[in-house]
C-alpha cells in the first residue's frame, strides 16, 4: 500500500478510538519529541562567547555585559533546564570576570549580575514548560496515529486482480487524520470501496468518519445488495448525527464479472480512467442527497453500472483535492493531472498527484485530502474474503 497520511463534523460522537506508532523513526524521531539538533543547542553558548569577545575587545564594560542574559534566555528554547542553568552560570561567571578586570563598579556589577541570574532562573522555568508540552504534544501524536489505525486501517496494495493505493492528508495542524474517509473491504460480493467527507473538521468529524467507516465494513460483508450497504449507513447516521451534519461519500463495489457499480451520495465524481489513459468524470444520472440527509429530501440513491475491464482504473477523492487553490486562487486541475501522470501502477500515479498538488497549494494544504486508486491488473483472480468475524471489526 501507499499511504501517506501526513498528508485543516461539528457534532460529537466520539466514543471510538483508542500508520506509524510511536516508536523507533529515525531522524523523525527527534522532531517528534520536540527535541534541537545539536548544532541548535551551541547556539547560546556562541551568543555568550560572541558578547564575550565584544566586551574583551571593545573594553566597554557595562555596555556589552548585560548582553550576557541573551544565552539563557535563547538557551529556553533550545535547551532543557539543566542546559538553560549551565549556560546561565557560564554567562555569569564569565561577566564576573570581565568586570572585576575591567574595574566595573562594585554596584553596577551587583546589578548586570542579578538581573542575569534572574534571566536564567526564568529561562529554566520556561524550558521546564516547554519540555512538559512537548511531552504532551508527543502523546496526542501518539493517540492521533493508533487513532488512524482503528479508523483507517491499511489498505493491501493487492487484492485478488486489483491493485489499490491510498493517500491521506490531514490538514489540522499535527494531526494523523480528519474528517475524510477511506476503507476497502474485500466480501463475497466483490471488492467494496468507500470515499467520503464528514461536514465540519476536528475530533467531531473524526467521530463521525470513525461511525461511517465501522458500518460500511459490516454492511459490506452481509448485504448483497450496494444499495442496501448506502441504506445502513444512513439509518445509522440518522440515529446519531445532529440535524445539520451530513457526509458525502461514494460507495463502489467491483465484481469479477467485469463491471463496476457506484452509488454516489452528494459527493465529487469519481474518475474513472480507461486502458487508454481517457479520463472521465462519473457524473451520476440520479443525484442522491448526502448520507444523513435522506430524511429531508425523501430521495432514493441510485445504483450506476459501468465497464471495468483490464487496465482500468477508479479514482475516488474528496474535496480537498479539486478545491485546493494556489497563489492566485486557481483551482487544482484534477483531470488534467490525472490524464498527465497516469500509469500502470497505482502507487506512482498516486505520488506524483500529491506531489503536485502540494507544490500547487505552496506546501501546505488547507482542508483534509483524500485519494484512493483501484486498478484492475487481471481478468479473473479469486479476492481473499476474510473470516465474518474479521469483517465485523
Amino acid at each position: 500500500m501507499s499511504q501517506a497520511p501526513h498528508h485543516d463534523g461539528d457534532h460529537a460522537w466520539m466514543r471510538l478510538f483508542g500508520n506509524r506508532m510511536a516508536g523507533a523513526r529515525g531522524p523523525g524521531r527527534r522532531r517528534a519529541t520536540g527535541q534541537p539538533a545539536p548544532a541548535l543547542s551551541l547556539l547560546p553558548v556562541l551568543v555568550v562567547a560572541v558578547v564575550v569577545f565584544l566586551d574583551s575587545t571593545g573594553g566597554a564594560g557595562t555596555i556589552w555585559l548585560p548582553l550576557l542574559a541573551a544565552g539563557p534566555a535563547l538557551a529556553a528554547a533550545t535547551n532543557g533546564p539543566r542546559g538553560v542553568l549551565g549556560v546561565g552560570l557560564l554567562a555569569a561567571a564569565l561577566g564576573a570576570t570581565l568586570g572585576t578586570g575591567q574595574a566595573v563598579p562594585a554596584g553596577e556589577l551587583v546589578a548586570v549580575l542579578s538581573a542575569l541570574l534572574a534571566v536564567t532562573a526564568a529561562s529554566t522555568l520556561a524550558s521546564g514548560l516547554r519540555r512538559r508540552r512537548e511531552r504532551v504534544l508527543a502523546a496526542v501524536r501518539s493517540v492521533a496515529e493508533a487513532a488512524q489505525h482503528a479508523v483507517l486501517q491499511p489498505v493491501p496494495e493487492t487484492v485478488g486482480p486489483f491493485q489499490v493505493a491510498v493517500r491521506y492528508s490531514a490538514a489540522a495542524a499535527e494531526a494523523r487524520i480528519g474528517g475524510d474517509l477511506y476503507a476497502l473491504v474485500p466480501t463475497p460480493h466483490g471488492v467494496r470501496l468507500i470515499v467520503g467527507d464528514v461536514r465540519g473538521k476536528g475530533l467531531p468529524a473524526v467521530g463521525t468518519a470513525a461511525l461511517v467507516l465501522g458500518v460500511f465494513r459490516e454492511a459490506a460483508y452481509d448485504e448483497p445488495d450496494l444499495v442496501d450497504v448506502v441504506s445502513r449507513i444512513e439509518r445509522s447516521l440518522a440515529r446519531n448525527l445532529g440535524p445539520d451534519d451530513f457526509v458525502t461519500a461514494v460507495v463502489a463495489g467491483c465484481h469479477r464479472s467485469g463491471h463496476l457499480e457506484v452509488v454516489n451520495c452528494g459527493h465529487a465524481p469519481p474518475l474513472l480512467i480507461s486502458a487508454s489513459g481517457e479520463v472521465t468524470a462519473v457524473e451520476s444520472a440520479h443525484p442522491a442527497p448526502p448520507l444523513g440527509l435522506r430524511a429531508l429530501s425523501g430521495q432514493v440513491p441510485h445504483l450506476q453500472h459501468l465497464s471495468f475491464t483490464v487496465g482500468d482504473q477508479l479514482l475516488l477523492y474528496t474535496d480537498g483535492v479539486t478545491e485546493a487553490r494556489d497563489h492566485a486562487r486557481e483551482f487544482y486541475p484534477l483531470v488534467e493531472s490525472v490524464a498527465r501522470h497516469v500509469s500502470d501502477d497505482p502507487a506512482h500515479t498516486l505520488t506524483a498527484l500529491h506531489d503536485e498538488l502540494l507544490t500547487h497549494v505552496g506546501g501546505r494544504l488547507h482542508d483534509d485530502a483524500a485519494l484512493l486508486l483501484l486498478r484492475r491488473q487481471t481478468a479473473d483472480g479469486q479476492v481473499p474474503v476474510p473470516a465474518p468475524a474479521e469483517a465485523a471489526l
